[in-house]
């Protein structure tokens, strides 16, 4: 398998990061976003969106994060990861949205904004991303994981974005049951991190 990314990117992250904790041989292909490389008609016939994450398995092209998440689980027939049962695969389902959504325009649109200079309103997002962290925290009160009693791509799904969220100035330090949940998922064998970037938050602990 060859997985097409961007270190910054974490969506990409997620992708790599779920193909190292089921230890899945794969070979990480850099593109060059900052060329725009993402844009040229090579990378376009992969993917039309011109974004990373594209998984290729030898000829099969899989683009989305959550897609490739999906797709690695039924391939390697891991249902630990991605239940069978329809209450299961449908709690999943449901977080998937949410890294979708949430994450997406919270934390992640916050650290777009430190990182790489985007034109997102910082306290409308900000604001966005605490939103998610408060449902996070009382959605963990009396559970480890997102679903069920073991790791999930759900998991998978939230964790890059929720770890660098200080990065985009979003304070992470009043939600003690999401940095278990991070450090949980730090502490799984084949855990990959994320790189780390000194913004926001983060260049005052640099």
């Amino acid at each position: 398998m060859k997985l097409y990314h961007h270190p910054m990117s974490g969506h990409a992250h997620r992708a790599r990061l779920f193909l190292s904790l089921l230890g899945v041989p794969h070979e990480l292909v850099e593109v060059d976003l900052m060329s725009g490389a993402h844009k040229k008609p090579e990378f376009l016939a992969l993917n039309p969106f011109g974004q990373v994450p594209v998984l290729d398995d030898d000829g099969v092209i899989v683009s989305d994060s959550n897609a490739i998440l999906v797709y690695l689980a039924k391939k390697t027939g891991r249902t630990e990861w991605l239940p069978e049962d329809a209450q299961g695969a449908a709690a999943v389902q449901r977080w998937l949205s949410v890294a979708a959504g949430e994450v997406a325009y919270g934390p992640a649109a916050a650290r777009l904004v430190t990182v790489f200079g985007s034109k997102h309103n910082p306290e409308e997002v900000i604001g966005r991303a605490h939103a998610l962290l408060r449902n996070l925290e009382a959605w963990l009160a009396d559970r480890d994981w997102l679903v069920g009693t073991a790791p999930t791509i759900a998991d998978v799904a939230l964790y890059s974005y929720v770890a660098r969220a200080p990065e985009g100035n979003v304070d992470l330090s009043g939600y003690p049951r999401v940095n278990a949940l991070l450090r949980r998922i730090e502490a799984l064998p084949g855990f990959v991190p994320f790189v780390e970037t000194p913004a926001g938050l983060s260049a005052a602990v640099a």
